[in-house]
């Protein structure tokens, strides 16, 4: 065979290949780096044992999911982390749905509105959360304050000491950093619907509701599907909210697979049950994430 003889073009073509190999390697170490290897690195664990400091020691197969599948509170920290997102994710996408319906309408200081709304969006979630722990002190706190000089409640409790009100106070500051994000998306669908579709609307006689309906919901309603679904992945694993404000307490009372994994992990170093809440807790986004594109991406029949 004939030795290949490469031209200048081709000469150019596999320099340039070169650089792009070139500039993309630094992107694949990181990704390789902070993606790839602590992922390997958490399914070995949940199939070692591992001591105090995270090393592995002893290849246990499946023991590690079998004792962590066995623990009662794991059910139920895993239910409460199911009921956490089922209820966050209605309130912002109904929350969402009607700010934007009503920012969508025109009025003097439209724009302003709008800024102030999405405020706590834009802001630091840590530092939002700090100050609803503030919000919620049963000595200082403002709504305690409020509660008491109005006569509402003369004698509030202590809204984060007890599991119920903890668990939904908490709840409350998630739906509350996360609807100014769900009304700029719906806005921004609402925004793209034609004029003439609810202008024709009017000319039929059809009321608010009926336009909503037929028009509004069904023109956004894939915007609806994709931003209910980023909800649900980033409220499944919102670590912020309970630990900062409950810390999972009072005696892990309010604690979700998140803050329970940290827990395991960095606080009890049980860095192997950690790993198998961990890959559990992927499993399950996976599986939504799955379930949901399905119906997405389905074909109209």
């Amino acid at each position: 065979m004939s030795e290949r003889v490469l031209t200048p073009h081709n000469k150019l073509r596999v320099r340039e290949a070169r650089l792009a190999y070139a500039l993309l390697l630094p992107a694949v170490v990181c990704v390789t780096g902070f993606m790839i290897y602590p992922l390997v690195y958490v399914f070995l664990m949940s199939v070692f044992k591992t001591n105090r400091l995270g090393w592995l020691v002893k290849f246990v197969g499946l023991t590690n999911f079998g004792t962590v599948l066995s623990d009662i509170e794991f059910w139920r920290v895993t239910g409460r982390s199911l009921l956490w997102t089922t209820l966050a994710v209605f309130m912002k996408t109904f929350l969402g749905m009607v700010i934007a319906m009503l920012l969508n309408v025109q009025f003097r200081g439209q724009k302003m509105a709008r800024m102030l709304f999405i405020a706590p969006w834009a802001s630091s979630v840590p530092i939002s959360v700090l100050l609803w722990s503030w919000v919620y002190n049963p000595q200082f706190g403002l709504l305690n304050h409020t509660l008491k000089i109005t006569g509402i409640w003369p004698n509030p409790p202590v809204w984060l000491g007890y599991p119920i009100s903890g668990f939904f106070a908490a709840i409350w500051v998630d739906i509350w950093i996360g609807v100014p994000f769900m009304a700029l998306v719906f806005l921004s669908g609402m925004q793209s619907i034609p004029e003439e579709l609810y202008e024709s609307a009017d000319m039929d006689g059809v009321n608010n509701f009926q336009k909503f309906k037929f028009i509004t919901l069904p023109s956004i309603l894939r915007i609806v599907q994709i931003s209910t679904l980023l909800s649900a992945l980033w409220t499944f694993n919102d670590f912020n909210a309970i630990y900062i404000l409950t810390g999972g307490g009072p005696v892990n009372s309010t604690d979700i697979l998140i803050t329970s994994i940290y827990k395991n992990a960095f606080v009890y170093a049980r860095f192997d049950q950690a790993a198998v809440m961990a890959i559990i807790t992927f499993i399950i986004l996976t599986s939504l994430s799955v379930v949901y594109a399905r119906y997405y991406f389905k074909e109209d029949v």
